[in-house]
């Protein structure tokens, strides 16, 4: 799950709740009841509609004497918080509700309302996108040393592959993914030590000039598998799909969920990254796609994305890894609906023996199939979701 390019809406919950239930003002008013987080579903006169994060929709009267805030995400505590109108609001937002305690019975009254605009949320969510981009680095992890504070990396794909030292320090923030989980929201955090050899690890920092050090500030990892293989059934009322993995040769239930990627590589995309995962022309037929065109690019010289100057796909004309996980985040996306019996996919899903979500899934991959191994290699790379979605704020 790599800083994650499709554009989803991200909860702002954690923080916020935390923070406000252990400040003063909230210690000394009415029990946790009298407070809810949520997002307005609807606006009507000056009642609102709150999708609530715990119980489903409540309504709420705003009246003129209500204190509405508004805060940013990551914004910890109100003393620079902006006075708002009711006006300010819309459906979308993200809000803590603070109700009055002295309401008419069976009349909910809004006492305060912190709210943290939609657009803000979208604006953190692309900062940290970027931020991620061009400051992580992501791979499967090769060594753990608890003591040093030291993980190896193995990033990178086919000749781009390299090991990249993540230097860690008591102010880095370690997240695990939890269990069949594909959400970095749902990220909780966890010691060195939870780090295993060959798990996903992306991480955030100031690198050295060559790229082989990373001080990080963030890290987040889990447990995935790589799977492979020809779709054998789809159930569109379950969001599932059937299919045989190639390498365990293993029958396997794939869970589609909405936070899973899913893009389908067009033929002279796929055909360009297995030449250059390969490192030279793609011969076979592999998986059973046509070699014939990725041969003709072979011998015309490197693809676009590997000259100097943009590719048609977005490549920097470096021929790095980075280059390889811009392409396949530029790769159109798909749904469930757009796959059928028999297309081969590639997927990273969460740990499981016969069931499993998908976090990322490929199709159109067969000229990646006949390089498996660094074709796995680039999917870990582009899996990691993190940053898009740590969205984060707190009120007083």
């Amino acid at each position: 799950m790599v800083p994650s390019t499709i554009s989803r809406t991200f909860l702002i919950v954690a923080l916020l709740a935390t923070a406000f239930a252990s400040s003063p003002i909230a210690r000394a008013q009415a029990p946790a009841a009298s407070r809810f987080l949520g997002t307005i579903s609807a606006i009507n006169g000056e009642t609102i509609t709150v999708k609530v994060d715990a119980d489903g929709d409540r309504q709420v009267q705003v009246p003129s004497s209500a204190a509405l805030k508004r805060i940013a995400p990551g914004q910890k505590d109100l003393s620079t918080a902006a006075t708002i109108q009711f006006s300010d609001l819309a459906v979308g937002d993200r809000v803590l509700v603070r109700l009055a305690p002295d309401a008419s019975a069976g009349t909910a009254q809004a006492l305060q309302i912190v709210a943290i605009k939609q657009q803000d949320v979208a604006q953190k969510q692309q900062a940290d996108r970027e931020d991620w981009q061009r400051r992580g680095v992501g791979g499967l992890v090769k060594s753990v040393d608890p003591a040093s504070g030291v993980i190896g990396l193995t990033t990178g794909a086919g000749a781009t592959a390299k090991t990249v030292n993540i230097q860690t320090t008591k102010a880095t923030v370690l997240k695990r993914y939890a269990p069949a989980s594909v959400s970095y929201d749902a990220a909780v955090p966890a010691p060195i030590d939870a780090i295993h050899v060959g798990d996903q690890l992306r991480a955030r920092g100031a690198k050295n000039a060559d790229g082989t050090e990373i001080a990080a500030e963030e890290i987040v990892s889990g447990t995935f598998r790589n799977l492979s293989g020809a779709i054998s059934s789809i159930d569109p009322a379950t969001s599932t799909m059937v299919l045989k993995d190639l390498a365990t040769k293993k029958v396997l239930t794939i869970h589609i969920t909405p936070d899973a990627q899913m893009r389908r590589l067009p033929d002279r995309m796929a055909q360009m990254l297995a030449i250059r995962l390969k490192g030279t022309s793609a011969g076979g037929s592999g998986f059973g796609g046509s070699a014939q065109g990725a041969n003709a690019q072979a011998a015309s010289g490197p693809p676009p994305a590997q000259r100097g100057g943009q590719g048609q796909y977005g490549g920097s004309g470096q021929g790095g890894g980075g280059d390889s996980q811009q392409m396949l985040s530029r790769a159109p996306a798909i749904q469930l609906a757009d796959l059928k019996k028999g297309d081969a996919v590639m997927l990273v899903s969460t740990d499981g023996a016969t069931d499993v979500t998908a976090i990322t899934l490929l199709a159109g991959v067969e000229p990646l199939l006949e390089a498996p191994a660094a074709s796995q290699s680039l999917l870990n790379n582009w899996s990691m979701n993190t940053g898009a979605g740590a969205a984060e704020a707190a009120a007083q």
